[in-house]
């Protein structure tokens, strides 16, 4: 008998139509039912050992709450029997509803029940719980995950534990994941806690990786990666990453029409075993970046979603770089401009932030400029071994790309039909903050739009005192002189925008939520917190109107 591994997660939902992935134990059909009427079933495909299916629901009706059930070949697996949760349920929107969107990155998996919880409490655990106790306008329509689902890099005791049983962990990489079989583990380490697997069965999700997904600094220079392509065991880590990625996560960013002319799902439903068509697939990613968009749109009534990726699209050549491809920053521009009028609110989500402390973005753009040649070969040399010691590889260590990223904030902000805010969602930083940029008078173009960067990560790490005073004085006017002299150094030109921070820092294990109903826009800033002999709960630090 076919038996629930993992899962379910609800990806996708609109007014009439879901998708719910699992992972099986063996072959077998997989089905959702729901209480409202309304499912679908789907076989499932295998890939390196492991059975998933994402199953399509149809005939639901928008403005309804139905509870479901999975079963696998006709036997019930979910809910699981005495949950202390209750049942999973789909929320199809109404034209007219409001859309909650809350976002945060960068979540450590749990340790075992019992156990002390050595960064504090998890936000996505006490969002679970929130909702489990009935607090349904509580209740988030879509969950962005911005990047970090998992650690391959930093692993658990546990997971250093269950490593050490396959392979020697004295040989490279050590105590880091080197392969699918491994990445299989960090999933089911991080998703099996209760509280999580409630929350994804019943919440909508769109994720998107970051460095930690794959391995720190991943891609954060073409010197970088040709280091690690002379490492033995960078290629079976780069492909695994990849595939379970695809598996995992991206297959469940896709609308139901995009699922059905997806040519890789198809390739690997097709087949007995789908490993060496999704190894293919990944081997042609990372050979080949710019032949595969990990991108993609997601629209919730009238406010859309581009979720960007970050990371593997990256142009790495010191004299172009870029930190996306020319085909993925051209998707970018015609999705954020399509037909004028027909979104209030552009959410644009990347998991590196776009606006950072003033220190930092000029600490970025003079590294940058010296890693270039600005200030010839031995200042490039040096300027390498600081980009990687200190993680300088956000937008604005990619300055034309932070340009265009600017400009296009700007131009899709204003003019008729603009939407009322264009917000850049982002994690990574460890931290969370808003900054509100500032156009000069002779910009090209104005934005009319709020524009906002709402950063929030993370929702279950830590950060160590020295980055906290670092990120505070970054945004201090001495930070930002130095910002300033960096510049200067490495002959670095200043940026076409300012910007000031409106919010924070706060630290600590956080979510942000977006309520937007018309053209209006709140955003509630939320932090885990437990109080002895109590359960973690989310309390509200501060709340403000974006728009009115």
């Amino acid at each position: 008998m076919a038996e629930l591994r993992l899962g379910p997660l609800l990806r996708y939902v609109d007014g009439s139509a879901a998708t719910v992935w699992v992972e099986t134990s063996r072959p077998c059909t997989a089905e959702v039912r729901c209480s409202g009427g309304g499912g679908g079933t789907s076989p499932t495909f295998q890939i390196a050992g492991h059975h998933y299916a994402l199953v399509p629901v149809t005939g639901l009706t928008p403005g309804t709450v139905s509870s479901y059930e999975v079963l696998l070949d006709e036997t019930p697996v979910w809910p699981l029997p005495d949950s202390r949760f209750p049942p999973s349920e789909i929320h199809t929107p109404a034209g007219d509803d409001p859309v909650r969107v809350a976002f945060g990155s960068c979540r450590w998996a749990a340790p075992p029940h019992g156990e002390p919880d050595p960064v504090g409490p998890d936000a996505l655990d006490a969002l679970a719980s929130r909702i489990a106790a009935g607090s349904g306008d509580e209740r988030p329509d879509v969950l962005l995950l911005l990047g970090d689902q998992v650690y391959a890099d930093e692993t658990s005791r546990a997971t250093r534990a269950y490593l050490a049983s396959r392979r020697d962990l004295r040989d490279p990489p050590g105590a880091q994941v080197t392969d699918y079989e491994e990445y299989t583990h960090l999933y089911y380490e991080s998703w099996l806690d209760p509280g999580i697997r409630w929350l994804l069965s019943t919440v909508p999700t769109c994720m998107i990786f970051d460095d930690h997904d794959v391995i720190d600094d991943w891609n954060t220079s073409a010197s970088w990666l040709a280091d690690m392509r002379a490492t033995p065991w960078w290629q079976e880590r780069i492909l695994s990453g990849l595939m379970s990625y695809w598996v995992h996560q991206h297959l469940g960013n896709l609308s139901p029409a995009e699922l059905a002319a997806d040519p890789v799902h198809a390739a690997v439903r097709a087949v007995p075993d789908g490993t060496d068509v999704l190894r293919a697939h990944a081997a042609e990613a990372d050979r080949d970046p710019a032949s595969v968009r990990w991108s993609y749109r997601r629209d919730f009534g009238r406010v859309r979603v581009l979720m960007l990726d970050s990371r593997a699209a990256r142009v790495l050549d010191e004299a172009d770089r870029s930190m996306l491809d020319a085909g993925e920053a051209a998707w970018l521009r015609e999705q954020a401009l399509a037909d004028p009028g027909s979104c209030d609110h552009l959410l644009i989500g990347t998991s590196l932030p776009w606006l950072l402390p003033h220190l930092v973005h000029g600490a970025e753009a003079w590294n940058a400029a010296l890693c270039r040649g600005a200030r010839g070969e031995r200042w490039a040399h040096f300027g390498e071994k600081v980009r990687r010691a200190a993680d300088l590889e956000h937008w604005a260590a990619f300055p034309e790309s932070f340009d265009a990223l600017t400009a296009l904030t700007a131009e899709a902000g204003s003019g008729d039909g603009a939407p009322a805010t264009v917000l850049v969602l982002s994690g990574d930083v460890h931290h969370a903050y808003v900054a509100q940029p500032s156009w000069p008078a002779d910009a090209p173009a104005v934005p009319d739009a709020r524009v906002l960067q709402l950063t929030c990560s993370p929702v279950h790490n830590s950060v160590p005192l020295s980055m906290k005073l670092g990120f505070h004085f970054g945004w201090s006017r001495t930070g930002r002189a130095i910002g300033r002299l960096l510049g200067r150094h490495g002959r670095s030109r200043r940026p076409p925008i300012d910007w000031r921070k409106a919010g924070g820092p706060w630290f600590g294990n956080q979510l942000m939520t977006l309520t937007l109903r018309g053209r209006s826009a709140r955003l509630r800033f939320e932090q885990a917190r437990a109080r002895r002999g109590e359960k973690a709960r989310l309390e509200t630090v501060t709340e403000s109107v974006l728009t009115p």
